[in-house]
């Protein structure tokens, strides 16, 4: 059943692990995210796996009563992976289909602490942004400063000149997840999300 406070919120796609090893602190705060979106009025988009963030952020928006997008993998599925949170599943042949769902299916992008998955999503929603495919706010949450020593690298790639030094497209940085949805709703407010 639609939740109708979601119906004129935003889209908002959530990057983050599937892995459960990860310290109980950052499930938590993906937890609280999930909430936050779903109390916000927005749709929670994310991959529709179990395990580790993905979980915790998918608990937390249907907890608050939010409605829940996912995009998983054939593979991931097969695995026995495929979450039974989401409301609405969409299924892809592969990662690179995947990305480009999530992409085309969301008004902005939050990237939490996670791993190769993660930063693949990172980087190519920049990368994206970068060229003008698209012009969607991206959110990169350094919780703990977990991404001190990428965002290191990238400094030091403008400073080798392999990336422009004003930047067409970059990630907003935010501290934690207060600060992103304070942004977020700067977006919500100041920007109409684009029709689907």
């Amino acid at each position: 059943m639609v939740n109708e406070q979601t119906v004129n919120g935003l889209k908002v796609c959530v990057f983050c692990s599937a892995s459960n090893r990860v310290g109980e602190e950052y499930k938590q705060m993906a937890h609280r995210l999930g909430e936050m979106i779903a109390r916000a009025g927005h749709t929670l988009v994310y991959g529709g796996a179990t395990g580790g963030l993905m979980t915790a952020v998918a608990e937390g928006a249907k907890a608050a009563g939010g409605n829940i997008t996912g995009v998983i993998t054939e593979g991931i599925a097969h695995m026995g992976r495929q979450s039974d949170l989401p409301d609405r599943l969409l299924t892809t042949a592969g990662l690179a289909e995947r990305k480009q769902v999530m992409c085309d299916e969301s008004d902005c992008f939050i990237a939490l602490p996670g791993g190769y998955g993660t930063l693949d999503e990172l980087f190519s929603i920049t990368a994206a942004g970068t060229i003008g495919e698209h012009d969607k706010p991206l959110f990169l949450v350094n919780t703990n400063g977990f991404f001190d020593l990428l965002l290191q690298e990238i400094e030091h790639m403008k400073a080798e000149c392999f990336i422009p030094e004003q930047e067409s497209y970059r990630p907003c940085v935010v501290t934690d997840i207060t600060a992103c949805m304070e942004r977020l709703e700067h977006v919500a407010t100041h920007n109409k999300p684009n029709e689907k």
